[in-house]
């Protein structure tokens, strides 16, 4: 089974998605199931994970109603503000959710880059195990040191991280700082890491190619392995910069010089492990 560890639905309002500027006039409209539907029956996937967008619990709310109201849709990462004193009751209520696989904080977007050690947050993270629950890192590249940091002292924590950390990518050579981040991070057996979100951290400017991105994909390859790499989409904020098929087919790329084992993991079996989809 194929699955798309990472994408996004949203009914569209500034107020609520502020992330999206100017200049994504694509992404400025509702995105639900029947958008997403034909556009993964064409590329030949069989289930999706659905990751939140906003940092809001009625983003978890509206996200497993559609996880309910479709099979295809096979598990939800959604937000909790894990600082929070309650934030156990809350996950505790979701955890009965039975397509609630994880949470996810916008690091990124944080003004402290030394958020994710702060001891509330800390604690927060440490209950996600006893709940059966993923903790998805969202962090820019020069974030990676921290990540590092943060699963180290969650040795028993599954962790996946989204986007390869965004890489800055102008040319076909990477950044050595990090590429020798992401293989630290790598080294953590605890860590998986999505295969999504490339075309839109390449420079303004800049055309996307798959030989322009293929040297990011095998430092993410020698860093985790065919084992703890997960196949995204990171649509639809990937249409900013291709289409679904696309991004698919240049995965597909990428992989096809692996064995049939090695790619069937990466393209779904990494994604079940990783979340524990029933």
């Amino acid at each position: 089974m194929t699955i798309d560890s990472h994408h996004h639905f949203w009914r569209y309002s500034a107020a609520d998605y502020g992330w999206i500027g100017e200049g994504m006039d694509i992404l400025k409209r509702d995105y639900g199931p029947a958008d997403l539907k034909p556009v993964i029956d064409e590329a030949g996937i069989d289930g999706v994970i659905s990751v939140q967008a906003r940092t809001h619990l009625d983003e978890n709310a509206a996200l497993l109603a559609h996880a309910r109201g479709h099979a295809w849709i096979r598990g939800v990462v959604g937000w909790v503000d894990l600082t929070r004193a309650d934030a156990g009751e809350t996950l505790a209520a979701l955890a009965g959710e039975e397509k609630f696989v994880g949470v996810r904080e916008v690091l990124q977007g944080m003004a402290d880059d030394d958020y994710c050690l702060r001891d509330d947050f800390n604690r927060g993270v440490s209950l996600l195990h006893d709940f059966g629950l993923v903790y998805d890192i969202l962090i820019f590249h020069r974030q990676l040191g921290n990540a590092v940091l943060l699963a180290d002292r969650h040795p028993s924590q599954i962790f996946v991280l989204d986007h390869l950390a965004k890489p800055a990518i102008r040319t076909p050579e990477p950044d050595p700082i990090w590429a020798s981040n992401l293989r630290a991070l790598g080294q953590r057996e605890h860590v998986y890491c999505k295969l999504s979100g490339l075309v839109t951290e390449v420079a303004a400017g800049v055309e996307w190619t798959p030989e322009l991105l293929r040297p990011y994909f095998e430092v993410a390859l020698e860093a985790f392995g065919p084992q703890r790499l997960l196949f995204g989409s990171d649509w639809p904020v990937c249409r900013l910069r291709s289409d679904y098929l696309r991004w698919k087919r240049t995965v597909d790329a990428f992989i096809a010089p692996l064995s049939e084992s090695e790619r069937a993991a990466i393209l779904g079996g990494n994604a079940r492990r990783a979340y524990g989809l029933a």
